[in-house]
């Protein structure tokens, strides 16, 4: 799975084509495949395995001060807009499903309501959104899980009561997400003051995945929200400053979570497609007649809900006067960026897992399964493959937003280091004080200031790694000294490559 997974991938890539949905096509197609085995995972160790870690990772990269900017919009999603879509969902399945009750169907639109961490992250990667709406979409992915799943939670429990009240419910949903707003917030700073401490970038890894798997499953222990804790985890250990942990430790650690993350990525979206025999598996001759109509016109449902409520949201903030927050500001500009983010909603390995949790006695189990199936693979396939051709047909604006604040960065720190050289004496001082001086000129002249020194370090390292392979060749150095050099070699490749811009 794995190989067909990285080599699916890399296809997708090729042809420009978001990995999460060729993924789950390839899955749903090799789960009829003659001779497969049947891979059943416990949906508990789905979002434990696959969601914990990379919801993790996301929340350590968000932009605090995007999400603070962006808050009005990321709470209509995270709030609203799952509302409207589970309460719809709900009155359109008790519609086609006369027999389902309250409590089933609104577990059914909970669990179809929010796009899927996973799956939007991926996507976004993919076809690079304009900076805000990338920030309003990545800040909804990290949020509107949590509050689908208290809400789908909670209808489990009705179904067994028999009986579903938001009067009952609310204090509950409010408690459960102030105690699991403050679960991640202790857990983190216990966590990163534990890591700060830890020199060998290999412990200090094992460390971070054993936290982020522990504080996942002891938020379900206590009977929190996983997804709110381990968010706000993530969110107050990517403050931490610059130097509050070790050089080696940070780099190393990033590339070990890049390359896991991607592996749980790539393995969620295959499994999404396999759960597709087991549920075809369940039914009946009747249930598979009517059932995938049903699903479709539920998976209509939900698309457009979405899309209506944005562009809705968008023209009630453009008309009320309010300044625009990710929308552009104009009619034309809010009509954009509502269709782009009204059209970012794929659902993802949470919606799965939620629908294969349902206990065995759930009313009309098997049709929220096939429905879930349906919403998650349709999402993927019609979204995800149009999202990219309609961010290019739309036509935004240049967004530097970015780049400006790199070039800020850049140019902040190079002043830092002009005053901390005041004092110091000799030829090499006098040398990095030009250097740095250079580049507060360049920059102050909206230029990149390591642009041009960046391209000559480009164009001489092979030669450097020629010759650094000729002494090897010759005898001359041992393979201690040429992985030395090569190394520091390539953190000059890596560093070159990161301040030039083609």
């Amino acid at each position: 799975m794995l190989l067909g997974a990285a080599v699916l991938s890399l296809v997708a890539e090729r042809i420009g084509v978001p990995y999460p949905t060729l993924l789950a096509l390839a899955g749903a197609a090799l789960a009829f495949a003659p001779g497969m085995p049947h891979l059943q995972v416990p949906p508990e160790l789905i979002l434990a395995l696959f969601v914990a870690p990379v919801l993790l990772d996301a929340a350590h990269d968000a932009s605090w001060r995007d999400l603070k900017t962006n808050w009005r919009p990321v709470l209509s999603l995270v709030l609203v807009a799952v509302g409207l879509t589970t309460m719809t969902v709900a009155v359109v399945a008790r519609l086609l499903v006369p027999d389902m009750s309250w409590a089933a169907a609104i577990a059914l639109g909970a669990l179809l309501a929010p796009p899927d961490a996973v799956a939007a992250l991926a996507v976004m990667r993919a076809v690079s959104p304009p900076h805000r709406l990338r920030v309003v979409l990545e800040g909804e992915s990290l949020f509107n899980d949590a509050s689908a799943l208290l809400i789908y939670k909670l209808a489990l429990t009705s179904v067994a009561v028999g009986t579903f009240s938001i009067g009952n419910v609310a204090p509950a949903l409010l408690l459960v997400s102030v105690g699991s707003a403050a679960a991640g917030w202790i857990l983190a700073t216990l966590v990163t003051r534990l890591t700060a401490l830890v020199r060998d970038p290999a412990i200090a890894t094992i460390i971070q995945f054993v936290g982020t798997f522990g504080v996942w499953l002891l938020a379900e222990r206590l009977e929190l929200s996983g997804v709110i804790t381990v968010v706000v985890f993530g969110v107050t250990a990517g403050r931490r400053s610059s130097g509050a942990s070790f050089t080696e430790v940070r780099i190393k650690s990033f590339a070990a979570w890049d390359t896991a993350t991607r592996i749980l990525n790539v393995l969620a979206f295959t499994m999404v497609g396999l759960q597709l025999r087991p549920i075809a598996a369940s039914l009946t001759a009747a249930q598979a007649r009517d059932y995938p109509l049903y699903a479709l016109a539920i998976l209509a449902i939900v698309i457009v809900v979405r899309l209506v409520w944005v562009l809705l949201y968008g023209v009630v903030r453009l008309i009320s006067g309010s300044q625009p927050d990710e929308m552009l500001g104009t009619w034309s500009g809010t009509l954009k960026s509502g269709l782009v983010v009204g059209w970012s909603g794929m659902r993802g390995i949470v919606t799965i897992a939620a629908a294969l949790a349902l206990p065995q006695d759930f009313p009309q189990r098997e049709f929220v399964q096939l429905v879930a199936f349906v919403v998650v693979l349709g999402t993927l396939v019609l979204q995800g493959l149009t999202l990219k051709p309609l961010l290019k047909a739309l036509r935004f604006p240049p967004d530097t937003v970015v780049e400006d604040e790199i070039r800020l960065a850049r140019e902040a720190i190079a002043r830092a280091a002009l005053r901390a050289l005041d004092g110091r004496e000799g030829e090499a001082a006098e040398r990095l004080r030009r250097h740095l001086a250079e580049g507060v000129a360049t920059s102050e002249r909206g230029e990149d200031m390591f642009s041009d020194e960046s391209r000559l370090r480009l164009a001489v390292l092979p030669a450097s790694r020629q010759a650094l392979d000729q002494l090897r060749d010759r005898g001359e150095i041992g393979d201690d000294a040429f992985r030395f050099v090569e190394q520091e070699l390539d953190w000059s490749e890596l560093t070159a490559q990161s301040h030039r811009y083609e």
